[in-house]
């Protein structure tokens, strides 16, 4: 590998030493092209007149078998193996054993390696073991790109062709930029100690200087003021002192091991303990103790912080299987335009922390990290979660005109934030947004939000690894209210189970959580949960308004035992001497079908109503949102949906109760329009779709909407989709959409 030699001559003495030193006849080296070819790069044995033109397409042959698999394979007699193929130019038809195993970086197959033999024997496993060791180096040839060039002209590799995924998106924003990818993980070699008290000494300084960095990562002042990010980062701090680690830690150097073999072991016997959970906020643990992990083990070794690329593109985009929070922070945010996850969640402790530094991010891209190289070419679509690896120039092109656009566009979103909500013929609309994290407030007035109409309290429950006492939880209410100043919020009471599970609120597996054990079903349940959260708004909010909403309502009777439980802390908070709101609203989430069948009844009893969106048409079309089979095979602009949306607004006016729709549908202005039309005046969104909505709001006569809408939806016979109408009525009428 060192010698002067060039890219094929190496290749060629590569497989002619393994031959000889294999004591076998044929040694084959194919590397797989962009076009899913495996195409002979260098042989010993065969034909040399074959190489670069014998092809097997994946899957094909015993060669493609291994590519496709990516397995070795170890026969005897391979001519008997049902995957076989004959290639004549390569004269192969005499040979019997067969040895091949498949070239992998990061679990990717680049291309197989192999040996043959006349005489039927079967490789020992060294022999084995020697084959994939080389193949290991082969790869990094191939990943450094000094094959290129070596075919035909226009073939490219596979590690070079152009890749599109598509995940999800979790943090706002275009980035165009380079591959750095994230690789925090350090081999230990060095692993029995000589000197118990030397070691400890050594894991006492490392610490130290761990606990330093994490202090040094809080004082930093793009991540300063209070926020879910901040929190984050103190519980960084929290576990950096924990002295159960510490212990284990110290107990595993005593049993023999040095420190930097220490920390592997105990993080291994964590990791092999919570590997198995499925529960989200668990495996947000297991990222927060990888991350401690890494960088006290680079402390020890003196490797310095991982990850920072100084020398890296000046346009990063961190490419990941998965992040601590505090790891983002390692990198300098001036050179990172965006961050890709194989996992990650809205609420991950990374996402929570990027989203804060403005960065856009796109998770569940399964496969990035083995498909990507350093400083290749990306673009992450923080918008709608696409990720374009080694884009073309066309898709380059396209993307840049996305981001310019996307730059005006806000621009003259910019210009109306502060114009009213009014349609062509005069109609107000309050357009609020939704909320659920300290981070999320500054847009309240970047983004022109009338108020925060729904404030989804779980969050906090959700990253906290315990439950939130009650001056934690007043304090975060009263900033939310302290942020809002005038402008209304309204707050959602704890709505946890389904899909969000909480770690210290134990609950049984169900066979379908969607409609199980959840919200105001569990808040009943166990009252002294709800009476700490109403107890903790109560207190926030006074002097104050405070709009208090119940979610997943079922039957009446849930909006009076709630009502009960809200008058026992009134009286206990009274009784004390606190403050009083000064005005106290009640609500409740229309999400279950069966509120539909009551809602004369439902009006008597509150003071507003909100409709979940996302619920309702999940559960009055029967389809499982999380199916991607089925998510969107119904449309929520369908008449039977949009009759039972109309039959809530008509419901309110009859007794003055005003209604609200949350969900997806308020922030697409095509659907919003559809909510104009059907007579809704107050509508909650994503902050960063209030600018898209107001700019097809004030273009509007909801009037005229309202007319062909009410005259489609009475029809029995349509020539086209409520969409199809939507979509020319705004062309039209030039109604952006």
């Amino acid at each position: 590998m060192a010698e002067p030699l060039q890219p094929q001559a190496r290749l060629d003495e590569i497989v002619r030493q393994i031959a000889a030193n294999m004591v076998a006849e044929v040694c084959s080296l194919y590397v797989l092209r962009s076009d899913g070819v495996l195409e002979l790069y260098a042989t010993e044995g065969l034909n040399p007149g074959a190489v670069h033109l014998a092809q097997l397409r994946l899957g094909e042959g015993l060669v493609g078998t291994i590519a496709a698999t990516a397995r070795p394979l170890n026969l005897p007699e391979a001519q008997k193996h049902p995957a076989f193929t004959y290639l004549p130019e390569t004269g192969e038809e005499m040979f019997n054993s067969f040895l091949g195993v498949p070239i992998l970086r990061a679990g990717r197959t680049l291309g197989v390696l192999d040996v043959q033999n006349k005489a039927k024997r079967v490789y020992r496993d060294e022999e084995l073991e020697a084959l994939e060791t080389v193949a290991m180096v082969v790869a990094e040839m191939i990943a450094a790109g000094s094959l290129e060039g070596l075919s035909r002209p226009g073939v490219q590799l596979d590690l070079t062709r152009p890749v599109s995924f598509r995940g999800t998106a979790l943090s706002e924003g275009i980035g165009l930029g380079h591959v750095i990818l994230h690789e925090p993980r350090v081999v230990v070699t060095n692993l029995f100690n000589e000197d118990v008290d030397s070691e400890i000494e050594r894991l006492e300084r490392s610490l130290g200087y761990l606990r330093i960095s994490i202090e040094d990562m809080l004082a930093r002042r793009d991540i300063a003021g209070e926020g879910e990010h901040r929190a984050v980062l103190e519980a960084y701090r929290m576990f950096a002192h924990d002295r159960g680690w510490v212990r284990r830690l110290e107990e595993a150097i005593r049993n023999g091991l040095t420190a930097e073999a220490a920390v592997e072991k105990v993080q291994s016997d964590m990791r092999a303990r919570m590997m198995h959970m499925t529960d989200p906020y668990i495996r947000e643990r297991l990222h927060d103790f990888d991350d401690l992990a890494h960088r006290l083990l680079r402390q020890l070794m003196g490797r310095g912080e991982g990850g920072v690329m100084e020398d890296g593109p000046q346009d990063g985009i961190i490419v990941a299987r998965s992040m601590g929070a505090a790891e983002l922070l390692d990198y300098r945010r001036d050179r990172i335009r965006g961050l890709v996850l194989e996992e990650g969640a809205p609420t991950s402790h990374v996402v929570i922390v990027a989203r804060a530094l403005g960065v856009p991010v796109v998770g569940q891209v399964k496969g990035a990290v083995s498909m990507s190289e350093n400083r290749d070419e990306v673009i992450i679509d923080g918008d709608d979660g696409g990720v374009h690896l080694r884009p073309p120039a066309d898709v380059q092109t396209v993307f840049a005109e996305k981001v310019r656009f996307r730059a005006k566009r806000q621009e003259q979103y910019r210009l109306l934030r502060d114009a009213p909500a009014v349609t062509q013929d005069g109609v107000a609309v309050d357009l609020l947004m939704n909320a659920g994290l300290m981070v999320d407030l500054p847009q309240l007035d970047a983004a022109g939000a009338a108020g925060i109409g729904l404030f989804r309290t779980e969050l906090q429950f959700m990253i906290a690894s315990a439950m939130p006492k009650v001056s934690e939880q007043e304090h975060l209410y009263s900033a939310v209210l302290d942020a809002a100043g005038t402008k209304p919020v309204t707050f959602r009471t704890l709505d946890v189970g389904g899909d969000k599970l909480l770690p210290y609120l134990h609950q049984s597996p169900e066979e379908n959580p969607a409609l199980g054990y959840r919200a105001i079903r569990i808040a009943l349940d166990r009252p002294a949960l709800m009476r700490t959260q109403l107890r903790a708004l109560l207190k926030a909010a006074g002097g104050r308004e405070l709009k208090i909403m119940f979610p997943m309502v079922t039957e009446l009777s849930e909006i009076h035992r709630a009502r009960e439980l809200i008058a026992r802390e009134l009286r206990h908070l009274t009784k004390f001497g606190h403050i009083m709101p000064r005005r106290l609203k009640l609500g409740v989430m229309i999400e279950v079908p069966s509120l539909l069948f009551q809602l004369d009844e439902l009006m008597e009893l509150v003071d507003f109503v909100s409709v979940g969106s996302n619920d309702l048409f999940q559960f009055f079309s029967a389809v499982d949102r999380g199916n991607t089979q089925i998510a969107t095979r119904f449309d929520d602009l369908s008449p039977p949906f949009l009759r039972a949306l109309k039959s809530i607004v008509q419901a309110g006016e009859r007794h003055s109760v005003p209604v609200t729709l949350c969900g997806e549908m308020a922030g697409k202005p095509l659907t919003a329009m559809a909510l104009l039309g059907l007579g809704f005046r107050s509508i909650s969104m994503t902050p960063s779709a209030i600018g898209p909505v107001k700019a097809m709001l004030v273009a509007l006569d909801a009037g005229k909407l309202a007319q062909a809408m009410d005259q489609h939806i009475a029809s029995r016979h349509r020539s086209q989709t409520m969409r199809e109408l939507l979509q020319g009525f705004a062309e039209a009428h030039a109604i952006p959409y």
